[in-house]
């Protein structure tokens, strides 16, 4: 049969390209706007008009390294943001953004390991590392 080909390549033609999304703090800052901002606070320090309510304020965003003696813990925010955390974890009221469409998938080195994530939730670790006091 010759259709099979042509068939393969129709299918092909109907799948989404990942959406093109940026790496870079920019684009990061951007995200943040449009999907943090509300409960974390357009500064990223926890206090947005969303988070009234919440029980307990988000976290401040700009003190992880801080937290974390002086290590940024971008494997650690990224399962966060992808809703890889338990139900009884303090950040279970954030909302799941891991299934959103943040672009095209990207491998980075991470906390001494190789990570696959979605290029805006990187742009995104990227914009709340630059925050960081």
């Amino acid at each position: 049969m010759k259709l099979l080909p042509f068939l393969a390549l129709a299918i092909a033609g109907c799948t989404p390209e990942p959406k093109a999304v940026g790496t870079d703090v920019e684009t990061g800052a951007m995200l943040f706007a449009a999907n943090c901002a509300a409960c974390h606070g357009a500064d990223g320090r926890g206090a947005g008009p969303a988070s009234l309510g919440l029980g307990e304020a988000p976290p401040d965003l700009t003190r992880l390294t801080r937290q974390n003696k002086g290590r940024f813990p971008r494997a650690y925010l990224m399962e966060i943001i992808a809703g890889k955390v338990g139900p009884d974890h303090p950040t279970a009221a954030m909302p799941v953004f891991g299934t959103a469409d943040l672009g095209r998938l990207v491998t980075v080195q991470s906390d001494g390991k190789e990570i696959t994530v979605p290029a805006g939730m990187l742009a995104v670790a990227n914009y709340i590392e630059s925050i960081q006091e």
